[in-house]
């Protein structure tokens, strides 16, 4: 007898299809799960849209065919924090080629801390003066004071800057012409409100003030503690609440990119 003929098996999908499927299966499930364990903030999440469709000119719902003039309010503090970030980029810069230069020298080091109501920069006192001496001398701290100055003048306008100076519990010395500290550190802090005031800084946005030895930041006990004492501070700040808010989240957005 003749052999019957194999019938031939119908045509399917291809196997490599049905592993495809499965993983993308896995990996739907898996992002169901990220979104079930997320938090979300309803009330950014609402700024981000109202600030987005202010930018865009969305109209909002019902009967006015205006653009509401409460979006475009709401999107411009957004805005000035980013160019207040900016800025600070640009300071932290500076910082960084600053402390570079110092750094051949084995000068010390200009720092950038967060305040309460926006960012210090703060002079350790060796950079900038000669023990009792309130006259800067270095080259490259007047070309970081000259820089400061230019983005001090790129900043919004309610942005002040207090010039503080600050000494150990040492007398300034017989050498000095400054009798105690708070004469010498007075004149420090009017030293480097000065150099800001020749480079453009506008005098209505810039103060300063002596504290002496009464503000420490570290213990006078010991030689490097009396060094960290010995500074002079850049507080910037925000002459309003907002104002302070934008300056003070221009900062951390640095140190969050950090």
């Amino acid at each position: 007898m003749a052999k019957k003929k194999c019938p031939e098996c119908e045509k399917c999908l291809p196997l490599w299809l049905v592993a495809f499927g499965d993983l993308m299966s896995l990996l739907l499930c898996f992002f169901v799960l990220l979104l079930s364990m997320s938090s979300m903030d309803a009330k950014k999440i609402s700024e981000a849209i109202g600030s987005l469709s202010g930018a865009m000119s969305v109209l909002e719902g019902g009967i006015k065919t205006e653009v509401s003039k409460r979006r475009i309010q709401e999107s411009t503090p957004i805005e000035s924090a980013d160019e207040t970030s900016e800025q600070v980029n640009r300071v932290m810069q500076a910082l960084t080629e600053v402390n570079e230069m110092t750094a051949e020298g084995d000068g010390p080091a200009v720092s950038l801390e967060e305040a309460q109501d926006g960012f210090v920069i703060e002079l350790p006192a060796a950079l900038l003066f000669k023990s009792g001496s309130a006259t800067i001398q270095s080259e490259d701290a007047l070309l970081f004071l000259k820089r400061i100055a230019l983005i001090v003048g790129e900043l919004p306008n309610q942005t002040k800057v207090s010039v503080q100076g600050h000494t150990d519990n040492q007398l300034p010395g017989t050498g000095s012409p400054y009798k105690d500290n708070w004469e010498l550190s007075s004149a420090r802090a009017i030293s480097v409100l000065q150099e800001l005031l020749l480079n453009g800084v506008d005098p209505k946005r810039i103060n300063a003030a002596g504290f002496s030895e009464f503000s420490p930041k570290a213990t006078n006990v010991t030689e490097s503690g009396r060094e960290k004492n010995r500074r002079v501070e850049l507080h910037f700040y925000g002459a309003d609440p907002d104002d302070k808010q934008k300056v003070e989240q221009g900062v951390l957005d640095k140190a969050a990119s950090k």
